[in-house]
Formats: C-alpha cells, structure tokens, sequence
C-alpha cells in the first residue's frame, strides 16, 4: 500500500541525483544553464508574436494590429490606458495618473510648457518612450502606439464607414479599407473610461491614443476620434482618461 510513496521518493531522489551531477560539472552546467535561458526566452518571444496584423498598403510600410490590447477578436473593446501608462486599472482621473501630481498642471513627465509643469518642470519628450508605450511594454519590442501622422495615413489611404455590427456581431464601430488592396481593419467603438472607473459611450464612441504629445497643451494627447457621423484624427483629451490602444509596427 506504500509502493506510491516509496516510488515517488525514489524519482525524486533521481532528479536531485541529475541535478548535484550537473552542477559539479562546470561545462554540463554552464550549457544546462544556457539552455534553461533559451527556452525560456524562446516562450516570451512566441507569446509577444501571437497577434496578428493586417497589410494596408501603406506608404510607411506601417502594419496594423486586427485587435485592441487585451481584446482576443477585432470586435472586442479590449483594455484601458491613460496615455503612458502601460496597465489598466479601476479608476482614472489626475489622482491616478502616473505622469502627474495630482492635477492637470503639475505634469512630472512629458511637459514641454512650465505653466503645466510641477514646481515649472519642462522636458523634452514629444512622442512616448517605449517603457511608457503600453503597445511595447505588453506586445513586445516591435509593436507600438500609433503616431498621430500614422492615423493621418490611415485616413488618408482607406476609406471608412461606420457600422452597427461588424460581421453580426452586434458591435458598432468604423472600418477602413485599404484604396490599395482592399484589405481592412475594424475599430470598435469602445468608448472610454473615466472618473466612476467604468466605460462610457460604449458602441456609441471611439477613442483611441496616439503616441504623440500634445505640444499647445501637454496636459492633452492626441487621439483618434469617431461616432458615427464623425471622425477626427487630430483630436485630443486629457492624458488620464482611460482609453484604446490599437498597436502597430513596420515590415
């Protein structure tokens, strides 16, 4: 009745056996060791590959994500962010923002006018560094925040049309098909998250940061903005709302 036990210490003690014979054998170690770092590194790399993208033709040779961060389909919402900050979370307002202390005006980061700044901070910063590029930091290295010229070349090379259900699935939103080739990328309305820390104006609204500062206002950051009689790809809203990533990289 014990040969369960007495079998599962004997495999036990093998392993211990494998190992303290490895480590007394500098080079079996140093290539066990290796390997270990390899696979592991190998399992990042696969699960940051794992998102597909769509070929627009585009004369930045820019490839588009087929779905928000934190969404597994095109027509899912997805997660969160204010802009900069690389995690979603359950509120949004100045109290919360990473960049700020506490208020519009008292930016500790990307502030190029002294009059928003903390005590007069300024800096230089114009477009998000990778740490601060949710698109970067969760996708991986080649991924990242569209640029606000990258909207603008969307825009100008697809044309887009809102529906009410992208592919019956009851969920509104604006699809931009290529002039080139025909092939397209879905947006969901998603809306946004505020101050109660739940979305609003969801299937009503689109709201989708870009990587680039505001420049007249550094409190703001542009964005891309749609309902369904309107689209604007130079709009722009305070930094700590809660709000789409739609990743992308290059060829």
């Amino acid at each position: 009745m014990f040969l369960p036990c007495n079998f599962a210490l004997e495999r036990v003690s093998l392993r211990h056996k494998i190992l303290i014979f490895i480590t007394m054998k500098p080079k079996l170690h140093a290539l066990f060791l290796l390997l270990t770092s390899l696979f592991w590194c190998a399992g990042i790399a696969s699960a940051q590959q794992e998102h597909e993208y769509v070929d627009l033709g585009l004369p930045s040779g820019t490839l588009w994500a087929t779905c928000n961060i934190g969404a597994d389909n095109p027509w899912q919402p997805g997660d969160y962010f204010a802009w900069g900050e690389t995690d979603s979370k359950p509120k949004y307002d100045w109290s919360f923002y990473q960049y700020a202390d506490g208020n519009y005006n008292k930016l500790i980061k990307y502030c190029n006018k002294s009059s928003y700044g903390n005590d007069g901070y300024t800096d230089r910063l114009k477009v998000l560094e990778d740490a601060d590029d949710a698109a970067n930091a969760i996708w991986g290295p080649e991924w990242h925040i569209p640029t606000a010229d990258q909207f603008k070349e969307l825009m100008d090379n697809c044309t887009n049309e809102w529906t009410v259900s992208y592919k019956d699935k009851g969920v509104a939103g604006r699809i931009f098909k290529s002039k080139k080739n025909d092939n397209e990328i879905f947006l969901p309305a998603a809306g946004f998250n505020g101050n109660d820390g739940n979305p609003t104006h969801v299937g009503n609204y689109g709201f989708y940061w870009s990587s680039t500062l505001c420049t007249d206002n550094p409190s703001n950051a542009p964005l891309l903005y749609f309902h369904s009689g309107f689209i604007n790809p130079f709009s722009n809203s305070f930094r700590y709302y809660g709000q789409s990533v739609r990743p992308v990289k290059h060829r």
